[in-house]
């Protein structure tokens, strides 16, 4: 049975043709006005021609995003229907799930309550300034920094052309909250790391978190990346690791940017900590996941994975603030130590400009 759609979404569907040929469309509401287009030709079995389902989609999600903004060029809307079409624009150019969980937060929690119901056109710099004095009674400059950007990324796309929903940035005349700058990068020694390790919860994680602690620390990989890690992509020869993707809000997709996509090498202490797992783990084949639950083969689930860590830390004896983040800070600060030059260290990371991320 096919899952219902969620209300908003449109709806895709194939007409034949009296050859035989099939075509996809589209079929949604822009408004109250009923909307119904081709989408284009789905493609054959064995052809490269031609839209497949997923590509039928997406497809629509874009022609929704257009068409919407195309039929109401410079009319009037509140803040709330903005960032509603906003969050479409960027589901139809396929941001990322995590961009798009971002930006709703940042609509829910902040602009809505506050903005929602002000007419775009209508919102001054001073109302932003009033905003800004509201976010910096609850949350630190940062936040406000990144929630302020949604909302001048919002009014750019209402500024386009093709909409005029907007004729100024309000954002433009504000001025944001200093940077906070810090220079302390925390990380753990190489003796901290093997205490770490050593004290692994007994159960059956044990031997998988002594396995992640240390690729973690020994690898610079995110906690992402080390979820979405196969064994197909450890390179036994080349004693690397490769990584070509992560796991994000319970989804695999492809790493946090371009750089991230990347090979870096594998110690032998790694390289014998994961070759022992490989050996005693269940999920060996090259498909699959090289930090599986034991007992599922599904990926790692990250709150008992935090609760786990949290306990080794107080086992250890190590501080109880350090985050798991920090295993990443651990490896760039001793490659750092070891005289790696700085960009091959920035290659190994997956950061073009700054190490310690």
């Amino acid at each position: 049975m096919t899952a219902r759609r969620s209300y908003g979404t449109g709806r895709v569907y194939i007409r034949t043709d009296n050859n035989g040929r099939e075509t996809f469309y589209g079929k949604w509401y822009a408004g109250d006005v009923r909307v119904n287009r081709r989408l284009g030709p789905k493609r054959a079995n064995g052809e490269r021609d031609g839209l497949t389902a997923a590509q039928a989609e997406a497809e629509l999600r874009r022609r929704m995003a257009d068409e919407g903004a195309r039929a109401n060029v410079g009319e009037r809307i509140d803040i709330t229907e903005l960032g509603r079409r906003y969050r479409l624009h960027l589901e139809a150019m396929g941001r990322k799930k995590s961009t798009l969980a971002a930006v709703e937060s940042t609509l829910r929690v902040w602009v809505q309550p506050i903005l929602g119901d002000r007419e775009v056109s209508r919102v001054t710099p001073e109302d932003i300034e009033d905003w800004m004095r509201t976010m910096n009674a609850s949350i630190g400059p940062k936040s406000v920094r990144n929630h302020v950007g949604t909302l001048s990324a919002m009014y750019r796309y209402a500024m386009h052309p093709r909409r005029k929903w907007a004729t100024v940035n309000p954002c433009d005349a504000i001025d944001l909250p200093a940077r906070v700058q810090s220079d302390e990068i925390r990380f753990l020694t190489t003796d901290e790391v093997e205490q770490l390790a050593a004290a692994a919860i007994p159960g059956e994680h044990e031997q998988l978190d002594r396995a992640l602690y240390l690729t973690a620390s020994m690898t610079g990989l995110r906690q992402g990346e080390l979820i979405a890690l196969r064994w197909q992509d450890i390179d036994w020869n080349a004693q690397r690791i490769r990584v070509r993707r992560s796991h994000v809000l319970g989804e695999f997709g492809t790493p946090k940017s371009r750089r991230s996509t990347r090979s870096v090498p594998m110690s032998t202490r790694v390289g014998g900590e994961l070759d022992r797992w490989q050996q005693a783990t269940r999920y060996d084949a090259d498909n699959a996941l090289v930090f599986a639950e034991p007992a599922t083969g599904e990926p790692l689930r990250r709150g008992a994975l935090m609760r786990r860590y949290r306990r080794a830390l107080k086992v250890a004896m190590l501080e109880p603030t350090h985050r798991f983040h920090d295993l990443r800070h651990t490896f760039g600060t001793a490659m750092a130590g070891a005289g790696v030059p700085m960009r091959t260290l920035q290659e190994w990371m997956g950061h073009p400009n700054e190490v310690p991320s």
